[in-house]
């Protein structure tokens, strides 16, 4: 379905930042592991100041009620957004995770479920069946995949700890975060 939000230049204040998060975040959401859709609907969720329902959504982002629904439901899985129910009614309303160390223990488990795990059990079952053969082409790329597998295990280990709260007291990423608040706090003064 084609997009029927008016083009950023004709849009002024919050409806144009909105528009142009919505459209930039849906070019890197490929980097974070979403579909496009969710990523445009996640934006869409973060310019609310609270839940949205589906019909604000659809219009605001020129998704159809499909989209809307299935990228409702990626952000859900990914731990980005919730649903809720109105009030006597059957309607739902969505709104974004805003903790954003909870957005980005999400993006981390979701991702090391779906990546990092896969190859960690696959790894070294391949490794082994190249042990048993002889040839240089064998051995380079045994030699390769336990490269990858050491890295992919340091890695694996790092989101672990990070997932159970050791690197995020070690890092400080609470600190940092309350920095960038101060920070940002201070520049808008």
């Amino acid at each position: 379905m084609p997009r029927s939000s008016p083009s950023p230049a004709v849009q002024t204040g919050h409806v144009a930042v909105r528009t142009e998060l919505a459209a930039l975040w849906e070019r890197l959401a490929p980097f974070w592991g979403l579909t496009p859709g969710a990523a445009r609907l996640l934006a869409g969720l973060l310019a609310h100041s609270g839940p949205a329902t589906a019909d604000d959504l659809m219009l605001e982002l020129g998704m159809s009620r499909g989209s809307v629904s299935m990228a409702a439901r990626e952000l859900t899985d990914w731990g980005l957004a919730r649903q809720e129910r109105e009030h006597g009614s059957r309607r739902l309303r969505y709104a974004a995770e805003t903790d954003l160390e909870r957005a980005v223990r999400s993006i981390v488990a979701t991702r090391k479920r779906r990546e990092w795990d896969p190859l960690l059990q696959e790894l070294p079952r391949w490794i082994e069946r190249l042990d048993g053969e002889r040839g240089s082409e064998s051995t380079a790329l045994a030699e390769r995949l336990r490269e990858i597998h050491s890295v992919v295990s340091l890695v694996d280990t790092m989101a672990a700890s990070f997932l159970q709260g050791g690197l995020v007291q070690k890092l400080g990423l609470k600190a940092l975060l309350a920095a960038a608040r101060s920070k940002r706090r201070a520049t808008a003064s």
